[in-house]
């Protein structure tokens, strides 16, 4: 009985020992993967991907109306000079209408002024005066409404104060041409006659003023590209100086990079620099660094650790490519090659 059990214990002993070797190899090999994967697998190569852009020139005049007619259409290539759509504006043309009959009127009255005193002149000036007194009524009605629309929010101070400015000017004008009347009802002088050639000059200034508002009734492409956006519908209203659209300088292509600053030694301005592009089946293109420049306090790649490590600062890296590139289009991603 006693053999018996001396035989299982020596077994049992037996079987811890193979368990614990069977345990302590297998550490081993775990050991040994886990070092054999440190030394063999490369952490993957950083990617420093950007994005193609180019200038947008936007489009626009000088003239207030509704779009009469787009001559392009968006994808449409350019070239400077092409007249692109046609603004047309009744108000424009009756103030031009207007402009002229000024014109008319004070060199009638400037040439009545140097041949002398008539009844002509009289009525000239008159004429003048009465025509002085109903721009500004229109005036003084228009900056009423203005002010009440600024009360009410509608409109800007801007706006307010530009209707504001036009009555002021009607009134000087009422009183200059009730000046001209009285000096024709009392005889044309020396300073008659200069203050009538004056009035003459303020009237062909006012339509060259207009009409050089006219000539943004077509506008044309600033230069060549292609049409990117048009903002307006045909038959909207377009305020003076609105965008109408938008054309893409293609020909002056570029792509920008956010590198760290420890990249920057690496990147000295002038230095040509190898860029794939995925779009265009990864082609690798030679471009050349033509603009550095850091992107603020507020773009910086933050330390991970809180010692031994530093905040670095992003840099914008514009490069241009050293030839035309087929089918390259801003918004396509472009790939840093190391």
């Amino acid at each position: 009985m006693a053999n018996e059990e001396n035989n299982n214990a020596i077994t049992l002993s037996k079987k811890n020992k193979s368990l614990l070797a069977g345990i302590a190899v297998f550490i081993v090999l775990v050991a040994a993967v886990a070092i054999l994967g440190l030394v063999l697998i490369t952490p993957p190569a950083e990617i420093t991907q950007g994005q193609a852009d180019c200038d947008m020139v936007r489009v626009s005049g000088m003239m207030p109306g509704r779009v009469a007619k787009f001559y392009v259409q968006e994808g449409d290539m350019v070239h400077k000079g092409d007249t692109l759509a046609s603004i047309y504006s009744s108000t424009v043309d009756a103030k031009l209408q207007q402009a002229k009959s000024m014109q008319e009127v004070a060199q009638a009255t400037s040439q009545k002024a140097e041949n002398g005193t008539r009844s002509e002149i009289k009525a000239g000036a008159y004429n003048v005066w009465q025509q002085a007194i109903a721009a500004e009524t229109i005036t003084q009605k228009t900056f009423q409404r203005m002010q009440n629309l600024y009360e009410q929010g509608v409109i800007s101070e801007q706006k307010r104060d530009e209707a504001r400015a036009a009555y002021e000017v009607a009134m000087a004008q009422v009183k200059a041409a009730k000046s001209q009347y009285d000096m024709a009802c009392n005889g044309a002088q020396a300073e008659d006659k200069a203050a009538a050639r004056g009035m003459a000059n303020a009237a062909r200034g006012g339509v060259m003023e207009v009409e050089s508002i006219l000539a943004d009734q077509y506008l044309v492409a600033p230069c060549d590209g292609e049409v990117s956006n048009i903002y307006p519908k045909l038959g909207e209203l377009i305020a003076m100086g609105a965008p109408v659209m938008s054309i893409a300088r293609m020909a002056d292509m570029w792509v920008s990079f956010n590198v760290r600053e420890e990249m920057l030694n690496g990147l000295p301005m002038g230095k040509e620099v190898k860029v794939s592009i995925p779009a265009l089946d990864n082609k690798e293109v030679p471009m050349k660094i033509y603009f550095i420049h850091d992107r603020g306090s507020y773009a910086a790649w933050s330390a991970t650790k809180a010692y031994g490590q530093y905040d670095s600062k992003t840099f914008e890296i514009r490069v241009r490519p050293v030839q035309p590139i087929e089918n390259f289009r801003p918004g396509m991603s472009a790939i840093l090659s190391k």
